[in-house]
């Protein structure tokens, strides 16, 4: 499994010799960001799964920092950030929302799309979005902390759970060929 991912991810060559991340390189380079087995796939994925619901473009600086933190495979943590697209970060809040509501105690109110541009001119929508944000700020906040989690911890074990699987098919598929010849 390993060659196969290995296709698909950059070298750290590409780091080494990249000018602008010349200053980060004692960090970058570190083997166990770029080693790939079970472990620092897993979590890469779980890296990328919680930091991908982080809002804006922070996601990969955000899996980037938690892969040399926890020293997972860099590639992996920065590639599942990209879960989230404008296909799916709606449902994903709205689901995260609906944990947030369920999780805290007492009414917060429902999901409802955000105020549009009117003819009240822009200050007045500005206005009409904060008010909009901070009705939905505690169970929305709370809610994508606990789908993250969730998401992180999902993925970690499903990955060491596909990977070790494919392991056991083919220590067979090697034990069946050693036994045919």
């Amino acid at each position: 499994m390993r060659r196969h991912i290995r296709k698909l991810l950059p070298d750290h060559e590409h780091i080494r010799n990249n000018r602008w991340f010349a200053p980060f390189q004692n960090t970058l380079l570190h083997p166990r960001l770029w080693h790939l087995n079970r472990r620092s796939a897993a979590g890469g994925v779980a890296a990328g799964m919680f930091c991908g619901l982080i809002p804006g473009p922070l996601q990969m600086l955000g899996a980037a920092i938690c892969a040399v933190i926890f020293r997972v495979n860099l590639p992996v943590a920065l590639l599942t950030t990209l879960y989230t697209n404008p296909f799916t970060i709606v449902p994903l809040y709205v689901v995260a929302f609906a944990l947030g509501q369920w999780a805290l105690p007492g009414e917060h109110g429902h999901f409802v799309v955000p105020p549009e541009p009117g003819a009240e001119g822009l200050m007045a929508w500005a206005h009409a979005l904060i008010d909009w944000m901070i009705g939905l700020g505690a169970p929305l906040a709370l809610g994508l902390v606990l789908l993250a989690a969730g998401l992180a911890v999902a993925g970690y074990f499903l990955v060491r759970l596909a990977w070790r699987i494919y392991l056991v098919q083919a220590w067979r598929l090697r034990r069946k060929q050693r036994l045919a010849s």
